[in-house]
């Protein structure tokens, strides 16, 4: 979770430009990583944060100190995205050029490397394969450790659709999963398992 000091949030909100500059380096990377998982190309997510933090600056000063600060610009984010996403509705996305969800970790051989980077590239096909409000909800719920009522603030949703969204996208993507191991490896289906999300 981004961690920023209150202070900090109070002098950008009266217009101090460094500090605006401070919350922005603190938050860039989480930002980008959400708006990659959500449209699963890497242009199309720095242009995505530009626009996040450009909406932030736009309206900080409505921006309630007594909500969480993470979830407040991650919910622009993904609003942003999501919209993003339904005007180019039909449209699947295409990460063949991409090299991984997350840059690889250097410690690791060339093969270890390649081998997180196709598992990467399958788990954001799973991606997706969903909704743009159901794969918002698996992001901040699995890579940002959202709660169940954070998503529901974020994505203007009840905790009830959230949990039967975060259900359905579980199903949907465990059964896509399948037919891809299915597919894949149709002699060995029995040594392969869907991955738990």
């Amino acid at each position: 979770m981004i961690q920023i000091e209150p202070e900090v949030i109070q002098q950008a909100q009266n217009g101090n430009q460094q500090a605006f500059t401070t919350l922005v380096e603190a938050c860039q990377k989480p930002v980008y990583n959400l708006c990659y998982r959500m449209l699963g190309d890497p242009d199309e997510a720095e242009d995505a944060a530009q626009e996040t933090f450009l909406r932030a600056y736009h309206n900080l000063r409505r921006y309630d100190r007594q909500r969480s600060f993470s979830t407040w610009l991650l919910s622009i984010a993904a609003h942003y995205c999501i919209d993003q996403l339904r005007r180019r509705r039909l449209t699947l996305i295409s990460i063949d050029a991409d090299p991984a969800l997350d840059p690889p970790d250097l410690a690791p051989g060339p093969e270890s490397a390649f081998h997180h980077s196709q598992e990467q590239q399958r788990v954001q096909a799973l991606l997706d394969t969903l909704g743009p409000q159901d794969r918002s909800a698996v992001t901040l719920y699995y890579w940002y450790d959202f709660s169940y009522d954070e998503i529901a603030e974020a994505l203007s949703l009840t905790v009830s659709a959230v949990k039967s969204r975060l259900h359905r996208a579980r199903l949907s993507m465990a059964q896509t999963w399948s037919e891809q191991e299915t597919t894949s490896y149709p002699t060995e289906r029995k040594h392969h398992e869907s991955p738990a999300f």
